[in-house]
């Protein structure tokens, strides 16, 4: 599975809202030249996020976007669900299967799983912890113990 830019950019935004939002109001041409996204493309998602209830918007000289709630209160799979973005790692479709005849793949279980994990993880992570830096990607020391305790007849099967 991979997450387009549509629900990449929709979270690096409400990041950088999260973190430079002091009661405020900020401009999306701001947000939009310090995280390097096309302006156009952020005020298309903010649509997607202010109808979704995660931001406000305010008009007029000084306006822009606000939180709506608090970095805490906003879990990481509302952003990218507000934006319709599917967390899916199957290939079915919501009326079926993958198959012509709508029945599903033999692996169909084995992604949905994936999928139902991959959304308890973003279900757990909120703005707060994106903005504050607790969510740690992989960190090679840990990556190398875990992959000495990988059976060497499995990687040998590689």
């Amino acid at each position: 599975m991979k997450l387009s830019t549509k629900g990449r950019y929709a979270v690096m935004a409400m990041a950088d809202l999260g973190k430079t939002a002091s009661g405020k109001p900020v401009a999306l041409a701001d947000v939009a030249d310090r995280q390097e996204i096309s302006l156009s493309y952020l005020e298309q998602l903010f649509g997607k996020l202010r109808r979704a209830g995660l931001v406000k918007s305010v008009r007029g000289p000084g306006g822009g976007y606000l939180l709506s709630r608090k970095t805490s209160e906003i879990r990481i799979s509302d952003v990218i669900t507000a934006v319709d973005e599917p967390i899916s790692a199957t290939r079915c479709s919501a009326s079926g299967g993958c198959h012509t005849d709508k029945a599903r793949c033999l692996t169909h279980d084995l992604w949905q799983a994936l999928s139902y994990q991959i959304h308890l993880y973003l279900s757990s992570v909120t703005l707060a912890d994106v903005c504050a830096r607790r969510v740690l990607g992989p960190q090679p020391e840990l990556f190398h113990d875990m992959v000495a305790q990988i059976p060497s007849d499995i990687i040998a099967a590689e």
